[in-house]
């Protein structure tokens, strides 16, 4: 089962992914894995990749992911969603990955995303103050995003990986709730959470820089 990023000319259009999951199971043939692979090649390592923040670690567990997709095929609730089963798979892996490998780059924080009414259209860099027209105000601007970086990597898992399923891979929270297997209403708690703490770190950096 290759990852490569190359688009595929032989990709099935006429099953969903839980007909192609179910026909895998049923006839034992990769052939439908391998469509399945293709199928999330592009948006299941971009979001390992923005998780981890190294493209090879991404790489390592999508493999991984669909290892354990095949291997722990006989136990998927067939009433259940592929996708959220598939995410929920590979973000355990990530951090599975995480606890074994200390040292990750950081992931990108400008993608815009509607996680939750108080911060509807703002992306986590627009939560930095002012604008930077001038090369100087630009590496301040840059300076202060890898700050957040490091901020937001020391937050608990619980509500770091809420931060990246919902602003990163742009998740509904009902997924969300799917992959982290736990109720909507805490996904809404712990992305409250992890957004107070930022803007209280905001503030006090803030604080910091005008002092």
């Amino acid at each position: 089962m290759g990852t490569s990023r190359k688009i595929r000319y032989n990709l099935d259009t006429t099953h969903s992914d839980e007909e192609l999951f179910e026909l895998f199971r049923s006839t034992k043939n990769t052939a439908w894995l391998e469509q399945l692979v293709y199928r999330y090649e592009h948006d299941l390592y971009n979001y390992l990749r923005r998780f981890l923040g190294d493209s090879q670690y991404a790489e390592d567990v999508f493999q991984a992911t669909f290892l354990q997709i095949f291997l722990k095929a006989d136990q998927f609730d067939t009433s259940r969603k592929f996708r959220p089963w598939l995410y929920m798979v590979a973000t355990n892996q990530a951090i599975d990955m995480q606890r074994r490998n200390k040292r990750f780059r950081h992931a990108s924080l400008q993608k815009n995303v509607t996680p939750c009414d108080e911060f509807e259209g703002v992306s986590l860099l627009d939560m930095l103050p002012g604008e930077a027209p001038t090369p100087e105000e630009r590496a301040m601007a840059q300076e202060r995003a890898n700050r957040m970086h490091e901020f937001i990597d020391t937050l608990p898992h619980s509500l770091r990986d809420v931060v990246m399923l919902i602003y990163y891979e742009g998740v509904k929270y009902r997924e969300a709730a799917e992959v982290l297997g736990v109720p909507v209403g805490t996904v809404k708690s712990r992305l409250h959470n992890a957004m107070k703490r930022i803007g209280a770190w905001l503030r006090a950096t803030d604080n910091e820089d005008s002092s």
